[in-house]
């Protein structure tokens, strides 16, 4: 006996237009086209709820809001769950243990909100934690740091030159970023200075007063960057102080400011993975561990409206 395919079609098949294609049905193709069609949207389903589940973004304080704001400016449509560790800030000054700790508790946050990536914030974090977080949260997530695009920037446009950075003590003293250049061996010299009071000068808004001129002035007048062409700003607090940054150096010194970097990796990430949402816009969460006035207003005047805080105290 010849082995019949389960449906003959007088023309190409077409799942969508089967029934009208007055085809001959063998015994259970009913069924198994049933099967096909439930699989199939469970599938399409499935993926579009992939795509919508939002986005994670966590950082010790104010200083990560700048890189949400610049994903949320390049992927209007992505919802972002944004966990700022206000209760445990500055994160630069702490150990690698203490912050690894403090990024697994926060990453448990985010998983519980069904975020389909994790992009941790924080310099201080992404090198303390990211190898950690990353196989903490396996499967679950895309894990996401602020460092390694910012490497893939200096290899693409300042090979063979001297590259400055600032950051916190831990970011700085981790070498972080001078380990992952030598990989590439392209020849750039990196001249790095540790800067811990600008992060704490930030979260008080003393970035704002006459004050910070000063000291803004007294890191980068270091000998220690003298002859850079350009200048890495190692923490997310940093573009807050971008302007006066750029004022310092009369335009001499190209300044990097992650957050843009950091933004269209996200982007390409999403993308390369087929996570990228399907929506046009969305509305975002933003959780503390610490509730303060000064956070509310800086989130608030960050992304241009009211914006509501939700407390969750990581640990009881």
């Amino acid at each position: 006996m010849v082995s019949r395919p389960i449906v003959h079609l007088k023309r190409k098949f077409n799942e969508n237009k089967l029934f009208a294609c007055s085809p001959v049905f063998t015994d259970g193709a009913f069924a198994l086209i049933a099967i096909y069609r439930a699989i199939n949207t469970h599938v399409g389903v499935r993926k579009v709820m992939e795509k919508n589940r939002p986005v994670g973004i966590f950082d010790s304080g104010l200083g990560g809001l700048t890189v949400a704001k610049a994903v949320k400016d390049l992927l209007p449509g992505e919802r972002l769950v944004y966990f700022g560790d206000s209760a445990h800030l500055p994160y630069g000054d702490k150990s690698a243990a203490t912050i690894q700790a403090y990024s697994v508790k926060i990453c448990d946050v985010l998983l519980q909100h069904d975020c389909k990536v994790i992009l941790i914030a924080c310099n201080s974090a992404s090198s303390a934690a990211f190898e950690l977080v990353k196989a903490y949260v396996g499967s679950k997530a895309l894990v996401l740091n602020v460092i390694d695009p910012v490497i893939s920037y200096l290899i693409a446009f300042f090979q063979g030159k001297t590259v400055g950075l600032i950051g916190t003590k831990q970011t700085v003293g981790s070498n972080v970023y001078r380990n992952k250049l030598d990989l590439y061996d392209r020849n750039i010299q990196l001249r790095s200075l540790a800067t811990p009071l600008l992060a704490p000068m930030i979260e008080e808004s003393f970035h704002k007063k006459a004050l910070s001129e000063k000291i803004i002035a007294e890191y980068l007048s270091n000998s220690g960057l003298n002859g850079i062409e350009a200048l890495v700003l190692g923490c997310t607090h940093y573009p807050l102080i971008r302007k006066q940054i750029e004022n310092y150096f009369e335009g001499q010194v190209e300044v990097i400011d992650s957050s843009e970097i950091v933004a269209q990796s996200l982007k390409e990430l999403l993308s390369d993975n087929d996570l990228m949402s399907s929506k046009k816009s969305a509305v975002d969460e933003f959780l503390v561990s610490d509730f303060t006035e000064s956070f509310q207003a800086a989130t608030s005047l960050f992304f241009g409206r009211n914006v509501k805080l939700e407390k969750h105290v990581l640990w009881e």
